[in-house]
């Protein structure tokens, strides 16, 4: 799987709303997760229409999830930014084998990260033993 620059800063940005204990400005965001300001807007925008945060005008204003961060997941913010993956092509004669390969690794893909919440990765303290059991399998 490749995550492009826009999905690593939405994913930086969501994470810096799920630490946030009120709403958060975008120059904050933008500032705090080294994003380009207007990258930043952009990305907000799009994360506020997809229904994964809210926003509010003016000095009290700012950003914040739409959800519990324990409620929203790394697939939630990927799909957002790169749009549903679509299947892959069946692979041809002796390799036809493959396509069932990669619809697999694109099911454990997507399980794995749909598991793991915003929350899951604030409380992880930058260790992933928070988060994984080190075998590939989740904590519990």
């Amino acid at each position: 799987m490749r995550i492009s620059a826009r999905t690593q800063y939405a994913l930086g940005a969501m994470l810096a709303l799920a630490e946030a204990d009120s709403p958060v400005h975008a120059e904050r965001i933008a500032v705090t997760q080294e994003i380009p300001r207007r990258f930043c807007d952009n990305i907000l925008l799009q994360l506020r229409r997809a229904g994964l945060i809210q926003s509010q005008r003016g000095p009290e204003g700012g950003y914040w999830l739409a959800r519990p961060a324990g409620e929203i997941a790394l697939a939630d913010v990927i799909r957002v930014t790169e749009g549903a993956e679509p299947p892959a092509r069946p692979f041809p004669r002796a390799a036809a084998p493959l396509t069932e390969i990669w619809a697999r690794l694109r099911s454990h893909e997507n399980a794995l990260l749909s598991e793991i919440t915003l929350a899951d990765i604030v409380a992880s303290n930058g260790t992933m033993d928070a988060v994984s059991n080190g075998d590939g399998t989740l904590a519990s």
